[in-house]
């Protein structure tokens, strides 16, 4: 069976339905969709006669209004669904949803940004580590591991267009790329440097300076596999031409 997961920060689900959303889904015909950053429950998006029916969708919510929020739309029928990690801590932003299949599980993710202040890099760690340890314990139940979204950190210098300016902002700080050779050496595979080692392959743009049209970018977007997945793992591709938010899409093909 071939698989194709799309993964895309939506910068606010509203907006890019209006941009084409459902039509687009339609288009790429993929098997599931994660999004990230909806910034809406389920109940806030309108209606029409292009949204998609031949999904089941999952939506994890924050409290705070406007805010955060994932949700995955999936033709395949999960086995079971868990919205968060059981940490209210967390739990309260919407940034998990969880799908299990009795191949795979996958996980949704928004993590946090952790350039506003030194709280919200503080939490941003923590929440790091957090869910190290959560999908730890999943692989140890025997669950294989699929994990999309926004991290929000590039890992290495290949990964933004101007490293050296960027070394002591938030996103590609040292202690954030540490936290992404640890998740690497607990066996977690960058899926997309299985099959492209090349630079200027990008996912997310500054909004405030144009800079897309430059490709002036950074790859804060990943798919990452447990080992026992990686041979299942068929291609792995960014979608830089889909426009409608700040990131574009990446995604996955798996033949399960």
């Amino acid at each position: 069976m071939k698989i194709k997961i799309i993964s895309w920060n939506l910068n606010g689900i509203r907006a890019v339905v209006k941009k084409g959303l459902w039509s687009w889904m339609k288009k790429e015909n993929s098997e599931i969709y994660c999004f990230q950053e909806t910034k809406a429950t389920a109940e806030q998006v309108p209606a029409s006669l292009e949204t998609p029916t031949d999904y089941f969708s999952y939506w994890n919510s924050a409290e705070k209004a406007g805010y955060s929020g994932v949700a995955t739309f999936t033709k395949l029928k999960p086995i079971e669904i868990i919205n968060g990690m059981g940490n209210e801590y967390f739990d309260k932003e919407g940034r998990v949803v969880t799908t299990k299949f009795k191949e795979f599980t996958l996980l949704n993710v928004y993590f946090p940004n952790g350039k506003k202040d030194v709280a919200r890099l503080n939490y941003k760690m923590e929440f790091y580590d957090y869910f190290l340890d959560y999908i730890n314990k999943l692989r140890q139940n025997g669950e294989k591991i699929i994990f999309c979204g926004d991290v929000n950190t590039a890992h290495k210098e290949i990964d933004l267009a101007n490293p050296r300016e960027n070394q002591n902002v938030s996103g590609f700080l040292e202690i954030e790329r540490k936290w992404m050779d640890k998740l690497i050496s607990n066996g977690y595979i960058d899926t997309f440097r299985m099959f492209n080692k090349e630079a200027n392959n990008y996912s997310w743009w500054s909004a405030r300076t144009a800079s897309r049209s430059r490709n002036v970018g950074w790859r804060i977007d990943y798919f990452f596999v447990s080992e026992d997945l990686k041979d299942s793992v068929k291609s792995a591709f960014i979608m830089p031409e889909v426009t409608g938010s700040d990131h574009c899409p990446v995604g996955i093909e798996l033949e399960i």
